[in-house]
């Protein structure tokens, strides 16, 4: 589960260390990030406000299926089938678990390469006492293409993700969400203008 800001060129990173249970922030990992987003024809994923995606770099690179709920988004990923993108991103071949994940949208109807998003991330873990990680929080530079329409757009944000050591409770997840809207907006940061980076790339 997730939370996304937008950020402005120059604002500084928020003060992290404030926000519930967390007890030790990282040192800032750097990663170079690619994403290949692919819908049907008619674009009926992006009005359900689901995402497909194909992302290499990072430690999450693989398929992903990421879907809207009231409390944040919420995302389900499978691993690369290959390692290299084809020369042709029409060639993308989409396995059958994640074309499965979306049948319920798509009626089984083929994906094809929508917009691709080159990423610049600077990521920090937020740990607990007990040292696992609480949440991930990332600052994007990103350069996404629409590329059914061939244009580009660059922007920065702000992501907060929960991690593996974070409760599983609801109550604790709007408290801890409600302190990380606190001290981002303290810090500059602002609601998103955009449901997702999909989304901003396609202008919508």
């Amino acid at each position: 589960m997730e939370r996304t800001y937008d950020a402005g060129a120059d604002a500084a990173l928020p003060d992290l260390r404030a926000l519930p249970g967390v007890v030790r922030v990282d040192e800032v990992e750097h990663r170079d990030l690619d994403a290949v987003y692919l819908d049907t024809a008619a674009m009926t994923l992006a009005a359900a406000a689901v995402a497909v995606r194909r992302r290499t770099g990072g430690p999450d690179e693989g398929w992903h299926v990421k879907t809207s709920a009231p409390e944040g988004r919420h995302e389900y990923g499978w691993p690369l089938d290959v390692a290299d993108l084809p020369d042709d991103l029409s060639e993308i071949q989409v396995p059958a678990g994640v074309r499965e994940a979306v049948s319920v949208w798509t009626a089984d109807e083929p994906l094809s390469p929508l917009a691709r998003v080159r990423n610049a991330r600077r990521a920090v873990a937020l740990r607990d006492a007990a040292g696992e990680v609480l949440a991930e929080f990332t600052d994007d530079h990103v350069v996404a293409t629409d590329l059914r329409a061939g244009r580009q757009t660059r922007w920065r944000e702000w992501e907060l993700e929960l991690g593996p050591a974070a409760p599983d409770d609801p109550a604790w997840r709007e408290e801890f969400f409600a302190a990380a809207d606190a001290v981002v907006f303290a810090a500059g940061g602002a609601p998103p203008s955009s449901g997702s980076k999909l989304q901003r790339a396609l202008g919508l």
